[in-house]
């Protein structure tokens, strides 16, 4: 048990558990649930319908911490909803398009009026009737509308609350806060300092010109109607990742967790060093059972995805709100006044942008290696007595390329699989699809590279059109090479040889014998910076045409940080990122040229996910007694 939950179980086993009943509770008693287990089910689906409770008490029959007494925590929020909430919706969408996700992104809009603190499962009745009962006498003096200032700093963006209306607000929050302490036994603290709706918050500061743009087109006097809403969560995985399983998932082992396309998984970070490459150990909101997964079953989920909203209340200021016939207000931005137009979306702005859009940079790790499926002894089992390559598995290739040293060289520079070379050509279809074009293509040394830049050439029916040019500087971190040395890869003439489009007359801006084994991690981000701004300017800036570069795990992050101004990763956080890039993951670049920078977006194409496939002996299988 990790000393925080410990802890969390420590506090609460003092505390006095008095007993109480309700309408939705007696029926799952009636059932023969425990009190206490009914009340956690109640409590987890926001004591709704007794169907819902019934329902996780179904899905939770194996969670290992039924029994636990640690209770969930609750925060008060002011939510806007309607045509505001709509806008702040589209700001949030497309300021993650843009500049990439903050930490805004986790939960949505909202103004925080007591934040997160814990109550016992039977009390929460309680806090229902509290925020009711205060709602109610602050209902007439709640502001017809609340007036919002854009505030903007290095690491925050976001709208300031008029003082007056804050103080209402205020008062609101004391008087929640004070009853809800006094009668369900609970320490609750009202926020009493400067009320705002964060938009984004701890952003590259690069951003924040881009982050302002897109919060000025959002018009706070769009009508709205406020509601005081309780949230609930989980306080055992506060400090945990969360992700969203995209597809099913059944155990093969028994450590290994059962998952549904949609289910949410609690990751905590520290626990994952020990973790075979391309899994994680991580435990489901909607069972509570713990175990291994695929990693690349899931996309990255928010905070408040696993949050559960129990109740609200709606302040009623509909007739007294913001009409397109009063005075349209002024955004104040930090002292400058702005007035955006009622009609005037981030949406309608951002198709403007979209014209300075020119030139796109996709960069693709290689595909599946074969040593990747068969292990470093891969050569061993497929030559002869006498050295000669022989196809013992239909994921080998059929054949490996002529080059003049010896076949032996084929263990440091290893082909793709056949698998490999069919992820491959089905990328290069699918981008044909996406009508992509392709019009530069650059390739690491690496024969698998090569390989895998001329398979997509092929899907994307250019081979023989578009050449590929070598490029030894998009080598990976030299550090990871297995045979502390750097390999001997096929020479061009090879390549040519054998039949693969190279562009012969490209001789590469680092040239092989510059590159240094166990390079330092600040020499290999030096080198990944440079060889990418090479090749933005090797490639005329006129047309929309895209610049394909095809290299390792590495070079997706040290590549596209480096273009679009990203600081490099520390080297332990770059080494554990790296493990979760499966082969031919994507990340796509393009250039606003007006702006001179580059943004990343999503790759024109879906990722490829596809399962394990084991090795099968039917003699020993089918005929074993």
């Amino acid at each position: 048990m990790a000393v925080t939950e410990a802890q969390l179980y420590a506090k609460v086993a003092s505390k006095h558990r008095s007993r109480s009943t309700s309408a939705l509770l007696e029926p799952l008693l009636a059932k023969g649930f425990p009190a206490h287990i009914a009340q956690k089910a109640l409590v987890a689906t926001g004591q709704k319908t007794i169907e819902d409770a019934a329902k996780w008490l179904h899905s939770h029959c194996n969670d290992p911490s039924l029994d636990d007494p640690i209770p969930q925590e609750y925060a008060l929020y002011l939510c806007p909803t309607g045509r505001l909430h709509s806008r702040l919706q589209d700001f949030w969408k497309e300021s993650k398009r843009q500049c990439g996700k903050n930490r805004a992104h986790e939960v949505f809009p909202h103004v925080t009026l007591c934040d997160f603190f814990p109550c016992e499962d039977q009390k929460v009745e309680l806090l229902y009737d509290v925020l009711k009962r205060v709602g109610d006498s602050f209902s007439q003096s709640f502001p017809p509308s609340i007036s919002l200032t854009l505030h903007a700093s290095p690491s925050y963006l976001g709208f300031f609350i008029d003082d007056s209306q804050a103080n209402v607000l205020k008062e609101f929050a004391v008087a929640f806060s004070s009853e809800a302490s006094a009668l369900a036994d609970c320490h609750v603290k009202p926020f009493l300092k400067q009320f705002h709706l964060t938009l984004a918050h701890r952003f590259y500061p690069h951003h924040q010109k881009t982050l302002e743009q897109l919060a000025k087109c959002i018009n706070p006097g769009e009508p709205c109607q406020w509601v005081a809403a309780l949230y609930s969560r989980d306080m055992r995985f506060v400090h945990y990742q969360r992700l969203r399983a995209l597809f099913q998932y059944k155990p093969q082992n028994i450590d290994e967790l059962m998952i549904n396309a949609g289910d949410l998984i609690y990751v905590d970070p520290t626990q994952q060093c020990d973790v075979s490459e391309g899994w994680v150990i991580g435990t489901s909101h909607r069972t509570g059972c713990r175990g291994f997964l695929p990693e690349n079953y899931t996309e990255k989920a928010h905070e408040s995805d696993t949050w559960v909203k129990h109740r609200e209340y709606v302040f009623e200021t509909a007739s007294r709100s913001f009409t397109k016939t009063e005075k349209e207000p002024s955004v104040k931005l930090n002292g400058e006044t702005h007035n955006p137009s009622m009609s005037r979306s981030v949406t309608s702005v951002l198709s403007l942008q979209n014209v300075a859009l020119r030139r796109g940079v996709l960069v693709m790790r290689h595909g599946e290696r074969v040593d990747q499926v068969f292990g470093k002894s891969w050569l061993q089992q497929c030559l002869t007595a006498d050295g000669k390559y022989t196809r013992t598995d239909l994921n080998f290739p059929s054949s490996l390329p002529r080059r003049k040293d010896s076949v032996k060289q084929f263990e440091c520079d290893p082909p793709l699989s056949s698998c490999g070379i069919f992820q491959s050509r089905l990328i290069g279809e699918a981008l044909l699809d996406q009508e992509v074009t392709v019009s530069y293509v650059y390739s690491s040394p690496a024969l698998r590279c090569v390989q895998t830049a001329q398979h997509v050439l092929q899907g994307l029916k250019l081979n023989q059109k578009v050449k590929i040019r070598v490029e030894p500087g998009l080598l990976e971190w030299t550090k990871w090479e297995a045979s502390r040395a750097i390999p001997s890869f096929m020479t061009v003439a090879e390549l040519v040889e054998a039949s693969y489009d190279i562009d012969a007359s490209y001789g590469g801006n680092f040239p092989l014998s510059s590159l240094v084994p166990s390079e330092s991690y600040e020499d290999y981000v030096s080198r990944s910076s440079a060889v990418i701004k090479q090749i933005i300017t090797a490639c005329p800036s006129k047309g929309k045409g895209v610049i394909l570069v095809v290299g390792h795990s590495s070079s997706l992050a040290s590549l596209t940080r480096a273009l679009t101004g990203l600081p490099s990763r520390d080297s332990g956080d770059f080494a554990q990122m790296v493990r979760k890039i499966p082969s031919l993951g994507m990340c796509f670049c393009e250039e606003l040229k007006e702006e001179n920078k580059w943004q990343m977006i999503n790759p024109p194409v879906k990722t490829l996910t596809h399962g394990a496939n084991a090795a099968f002996n039917w003699r020993n299988t089918i005929m074993e007694d």
